[in-house]
């Protein structure tokens, strides 16, 4: 069995490379790891090359899962593997590894990973009292074709041996990727989620043992179709205010097609029986699940413990359009913070809820002084938790300007009539950025009274959750000094007075 190495000293390896030694005498003028400009805080990123979807999340034996698609050659897509890291807590993250890894011309594209708990693979060989194991699914891509394949793992993840009789599903296409398999009780087999991107269908395959499958059904064309299909995910999801009662989510990502151009995801809610999902939408109807330019490719939890309230899921935070593009030199890609998933009724019918999983008061910084009630222009720390609220006394558009001494700006803000929330980082970067990023985004509210809205910032990521979750929008900015001032548009506060800014503290412990 491998030993997983401590974050600090894996950290120090993927950096330097296999055999290299640390210098005695550091370059001042570069920023350690973790604390580089653009470099999210609170925000899981790898410690240098691509990265982007997330692949296989999984709890086992005490550990939240995070594998990710990674290049571990360079800075732009490319020989794509599975990274890999750990975490106890949904915060911190240790880095593993590399688990999967390309070979033979054959890449590693998206999948998931599940716990076989019966072992109906009969791949797992451990002792415990349920013989259970770690299995992988995902696309292998090469050769003109894509299929489907498993890899196991019987020490927690740590070390992983591709199935000898690979692939297990190979419908002699070029495109058919993306697996979700999750195990479904009132059928007792598993049900594998898979796209066929140009036909922009999803695809149903149940199995007993992992290794062989069935079509079930197929779901689509529906929603939106500007682009190809990728990514799906079937999720049962707790509604609001009801409980004991679910509906399902079917999750679609494309590119192009998104909302503001690029990739996006969209979702649909409706039934599952175990071979068929049925929208209660029409084939028109289009549900964006986040109506920023930066969430793709998002993917649920497996196997979560009972103690946990509902699914869980992580996204990709960039964009196709400039994903390879992103000016943070040595690494690129960061993934959202875990959001949990719940329905809520509305006029228009079902609407998906995400809210942050919780546990960011674990990185409240321990100094009083860096929380305060937002009034004017206050400093702005590397890492925020920011809410306010904002109600029909409110008489114009509401909402907060980050920015630097050069001028750099991006707003964050709730239209007068509380319809729109919107992002405009328009002015966010001076000189040259990449095509499709200087631009203003929005996204729908309903109109409540009472308009509470969430911003998380990290450095180059935002992330706000505008009617507890309802309409949620996430970015990147990529400003060429640290935004380190925040203030209210136009000097303009909520009529509420509900204000509170609460500074983070850094998940890594190479950087203060």
């Amino acid at each position: 069995m491998r030993h997983a190495l401590t974050s600090g000293v894996l950290l120090a390896a993927l950096v330097l490379g296999e055999g290299a030694v640390p210098s005695a005498q550091p370059v001042s003028r570069t920023p350690r790891l973790y604390d580089e400009p653009l470099r999210p805080r609170i925000h899981f990123s790898p410690p240098r090359n691509f990265m982007n979807d997330p692949n296989g999340l999984v709890h086992y034996d005490g550990e939240y899962h995070l594998f990710y698609q990674y290049n571990p050659q360079g800075t732009t897509w490319g020989h794509m593997s599975w990274g890999h890291a750990v975490s106890r807590d949904l915060l911190h993250w240790e880095h593993l590894p590399l688990a999967l890894g390309e070979a033979d011309g054959v890449m590693i594209f998206s999948g998931s990973a599940v716990v076989d708990r019966g072992n109906t693979s009969g791949l797992c060989r451990g002792r415990s009292a349920d013989r259970s194991c770690l299995v992988a699914i995902y696309t292998g891509h090469g050769h003109g074709r894509q299929t489907q394949n498993l890899a196991v793992s019987q020490d927690r993840g740590r070390t992983w041996t591709k199935y000898a009789g690979n692939p297990v599903l190979d419908l002699g296409l070029k495109d058919f990727r993306d697996p979700k398999v999750f195990w479904h009780a009132p059928t007792r087999r598993w049900v594998m989620v898979t796209v066929l991107p140009d036909q922009h269908k999803v695809r149903f395959f149940g199995s007993l043992d992992l290794k062989t499958w069935t079509a079930l059904s197929d779901f689509g064309p529906a929603g939106a179709t500007g682009g190809v299909w990728e990514c799906p995910d079937l999720i049962e999801v707790p509604l609001e205010h009801e409980p004991g009662r679910t509906r399902w989510v079917l999750d679609v990502d494309l590119n192009p097609g998104g909302p503001w151009g690029g990739s996006g995801g969209q979702y649909f809610v409706g039934t599952f029986d175990g071979t068929r999902f049925v929208s209660d939408d029409p084939p028109g109807q289009v549900r964006w699940v986040d109506h920023g330019k930066d969430f793709y490719a998002s993917l649920s939890f497996s196997d979560l413990p009972a103690r946990e309230r509902g699914p869980i899921w992580m996204g990709w935070i960039s964009n196709w359009q400039y994903a390879n593009e992103e000016p943070t030199e040595t690494w690129r890609g960061a993934q959202s913070l875990p959001r949990r998933l719940m329905l809520r009724r509305a006029p228009d019918g079902w609407r998906l809820i995400q809210q942050p999983t919780g546990g960011l008061s674990a990185l409240m910084d321990p100094d009083p002084t860096r929380h305060q009630v937002l009034r004017d222009s206050l400093p702005l720390p590397p890492s925020a938790d920011m809410t306010f609220v904002v109600s029909a006394a409110d008489q114009s558009e509401v909402g907060l300007r980050l920015s630097n001494e050069l001028g750099e700006e991006v707003l964050i803000a709730v239209s007068a009539d509380r319809t729109t929330l919107s992002i405009d980082r328009q002015r966010s970067r001076q000189g040259s950025s990449p095509q499709g990023y200087a631009e203003r985004h929005t996204g729908p509210l309903r109109p409540l009274p009472q308009v509470p809205v969430r911003v998380i910032f990290d450095r180059s990521v935002i992330e706000v959750f505008a009617n507890e979750g309802e309409t949620v929008m996430t970015e990147r900015v990529y400003p060429t000094r640290p935004f380190t001032r925040i203030e209210w548009i136009g000097g303009r506060r909520p009529a509420s007075g509900s204000t509170r800014l609460l500074a983070l503290k850094t998940i890594w412990p190479s950087s203060r």
